[in-house]
């Protein structure tokens, strides 16, 4: 089984459009139909069907004249695509983008899924590279997990996103695969024997890059150790730019499970046994434990923010001196974090097994 990751742009409406290619363009940032002039919507839902009518009805050679996402999965496949495959397709959350998508993926059938990729748009430059972000968590937190061969096809799609994409499948893709515009050749090119070597960078800055994961704030003057491209500028504080974004998972997961890290926010401390309870976790163990810390100290930042995985809740019955307890983990032997709470400041008492 393959996972094929596809770049979508809107060649399949351009190809189309005729006389009525510069609705396409004028439109192709906009977010709804609604955003859309009446007239200018009715066009461009009229364009939408007839290439959902051409792509379902065409044969394999017509839909890939079509389409430059349908041209080069072709080519890569020949003509026979393998149904065991998952297709993820790579989309704008733009309604031209979403719809371009959502007509290729029902061709491809139920192993298809379109990705929509918030503010992924040509229009704002600070938008679109807060994009490229979310693909690179889209590539560490999706895609790695599945242990399974993965192909970049960015024959389609707009260039500033296939450019970025194509450094992500240095590290991410077993191979990255192009067609040359208006012919059939592909241009196949493997995993490059590639390391991004900032390990150092992100140890001595830690606590700023945990900080930023879980959308604390930063100062640029909290930030000074951490290099400028790392970073980008939002008013005051500061984000991970989508080259932030990449070192952090590369090395996120090796810093985090090397020991017990400190609090990363002065609402939340270590209280007296904290350190001593966590003493023979393995390094999995430890690296989940981080985790949870920097999800408590955003929750206690953001009280709204409490995912599944923390499970920040009071204690029916207080514990010892414990009165609120979240996850650790939850599989194998099960383990959960116990605190108080002390003049304002969250008090991480223990790691323990659940109460029951």
């Amino acid at each position: 089984m393959k996972l094929i990751v596809s770049t979508c742009g809107t060649s399949l409406l351009t190809n189309l459009a005729g006389e009525q290619r510069t609705l396409v363009v004028r439109h192709a940032n906009a977010k709804r139909q609604e955003d859309v002039p009446e007239p200018d919507r009715n066009a461009l839902q009229k364009l939408i069907d007839q290439a959902r009518t051409r792509m379902q009805q065409g044969s394999h050679a017509e839909r890939s004249k079509l389409s430059a996402e349908y041209n080069g999965l072709a080519c890569y496949y020949g003509s026979q695509f393998q149904a065991n495959d998952i297709h993820w397709l790579i989309a704008t959350d733009t309604w031209l983008g979403q719809a371009t998508a959502t007509i290729i993926a029902e061709v491809l059938g139920q192993s298809a899924q379109v990705k929509r990729i918030p503010d992924l748009q040509t229009q704002d430059l600070q938008a679109f590279r807060l994009a490229m972000a979310s693909l690179v968590r889209l590539c560490a937190e999706e895609i790695r997990p599945m242990g399974c061969y993965v192909v970049f096809n960015l024959t389609g799609g707009f260039k500033s996103v296939q450019g970025f994409l194509q450094t992500l499948g240095m590290l991410h893709a077993d191979e990255t695969v192009y067609v040359f515009e208006g012919s059939h050749e592909l241009l196949r090119l493997p995993r490059l024997p590639i390391h991004l070597d900032a390990e150092e960078t992100v140890r001595n800055t830690l606590r700023i890059w945990r900080r930023l994961e879980n959308q604390l704030p930063v100062s640029p003057a909290e930030a000074h150790g951490i290099p400028e491209i790392f970073l980008f500028a939002l008013d005051d504080q500061v984000t991970l730019s989508e080259w932030g974004e990449l070192v952090w998972q590369e090395t996120r997961a090796k810093l985090l499970s090397e020991r017990l890290w400190p609090s990363i926010d002065d609402t939340l401390r270590f209280g007296p046994a904290f350190e001593r309870s966590t003493a023979d976790c393995s390094p999995e163990e430890r690296r989940q434990i981080n985790e949870r810390i920097g999800e408590l100290a955003r929750h206690l930042h953001h009280p709204d923010f409490n995912p599944r995985r923390l499970d920040f809740k009071q204690l029916a019955i207080p514990h010892q001196s414990s009165t609120h307890e979240c996850d650790a983990w939850t599989q194998g032997s099960a383990k959960r974090l116990f605190g108080h709470f002390e003049n304002g400041i969250f008090v991480l008492d223990r790691l323990a097994e659940g109460l029951h």
